[in-house]
């Protein structure tokens, strides 16, 4: 998918774009890997994070686009990834996702809040999810009990 590059008027400031170019330099390193490894260090990485809102997600995702123009073009592995890179150093987790959109049938990734896609435009109805890192639940909310915790075992 091609998103267009953000306008002047909208482009975050220097020290903003600046922050995020580590997390956009991780990406590509991280993009590299085979999805097993992937989704391991991204599991591990979540760890200690809150879920993330929409609007925390969106700010993240425009950082990323003004700060590298391949994450704003069509590299939406790079993109996905810095954008939750991201999020993580600013203290929230939104889910990572990874699958394929159709039509035309391509493979994609991209991020999401409450089963929401973060700032895919309209066709992201036709995105059909292979992969997801999604937020570990948040365990201060949780009523305490003497049972294990089945449901965080398996990434």
């Amino acid at each position: 998918m091609s998103q267009i590059l953000d306008r002047p008027e909208h482009r975050p400031a220097l020290a903003t774009r600046l922050a995020a170019r580590p997390a956009v330099t991780a990406a590509r390193l991280l993009a590299a890997l085979p999805p097993r490894r992937i989704v391991a260090v991204l599991s591990l990485l979540r760890r200690g994070a809150r879920p993330a809102t929409y609007e925390e997600a969106l700010a993240a995702r425009r950082d990323v686009t003004a700060a590298s123009t391949s994450c704003a073009g069509n590299y939406c592995l790079p993109r996905s990834l810095a954008v939750v890179l991201l999020c993580r150093s600013r203290g929230y987790w939104p889910t990572w996702c990874t699958g394929v959109r159709t039509p035309p049938f391509a493979a994609h990734a991209w991020v999401q809040v409450d089963g929401r896609p973060v700032g895919e435009g309209s066709d992201s109805v036709g995105y059909h999810l292979m992969l997801a890192v999604p937020p570990l639940p948040d365990r201060s909310r949780q009523p305490v009990t003497d049972e294990p915790d089945t449901a965080l075992t398996h990434p």
